[in-house]
């Protein structure tokens, strides 16, 4: 029995979730397309449960992992678009969570507390930057319009997935067009040379 088993049925598992719904998706289905038989399957993953907090698990650190920004360092239009881009990247990579985000955290007990960990430690990293920027002259918000801001960020960063793929139908997810929605929401309270680059960048991504 292959070492290698255990990965190969959580990516088999993670692809099909993201491209079919994890609701429509049974062990049985990975294992047809694994080419496994189901006991092979439930030899390393004894439910579909199993399979599902693992993955969760593995995008869970990742996220924890992107969100834990630096302290201590200047704050930059560039910094947060990159850092902004591999966010969106890995939600789309474990887009079935976002898909079914509401009946997952239903069904499986934990989720809820743990995703809504996840929100309130975006809505602390979105507080720091927006901060950093103020902090540099290169933002100018009231503390509402603060509170505000991170709130309107959390959100459009949560829903995005499910507003564009039904909007554009791609296929594939699209980062730069979530970077470019939440750039849009913090663009108004630039100023001077924050505003410029922000332009600019925007620019090349179009």
């Amino acid at each position: 029995m292959s070492r290698n088993t255990p990965e190969r049925i959580l990516q088999t598992a993670l692809a099909l979730f993201n491209d079919e719904g994890e609701p429509h998706v049974t062990t049985n289905r990975i294992a047809d397309e694994l080419e496994i038989s189901p006991g092979n399957l439930h030899y390393h993953f004894r439910t579909k449960a199993d399979l599902i907090l693992t993955l969760f698990d593995r995008f869970e650190q990742r996220m924890l992992e992107l969100l834990a920004t630096p302290e201590s360092r200047d704050i930059h239009i560039e910094d947060i678009w990159l850092f902004l881009h591999l966010v969106f990247e890995t939600i789309g990579e474990h887009r079935f969570i976002y898909r079914d985000l509401t009946d997952l955290c239903g069904r499986y007990r934990g989720l809820h507390q743990r995703f809504r960990g996840i929100l309130k430690l975006s809505m602390q990293t979105a507080h720091h930057l927006i901060d950093g920027l103020a902090s540099q002259g290169q933002l100018d918000a009231s503390r509402a319009e603060t509170e505000a801001l991170v709130r309107n960020i959390t959100l459009v960063s949560t829903f995005w997935l499910a507003f564009d793929q039904i909007l554009e139908r791609d296929d594939h997810p699209r980062p730069d067009r979530a970077v470019g929605q939440v750039m849009s929401l913090v663009s108004p309270y630039l100023v001077g040379e924050a505003r410029t680059e922000l332009e600019t960048l925007a620019d090349a991504y179009r």
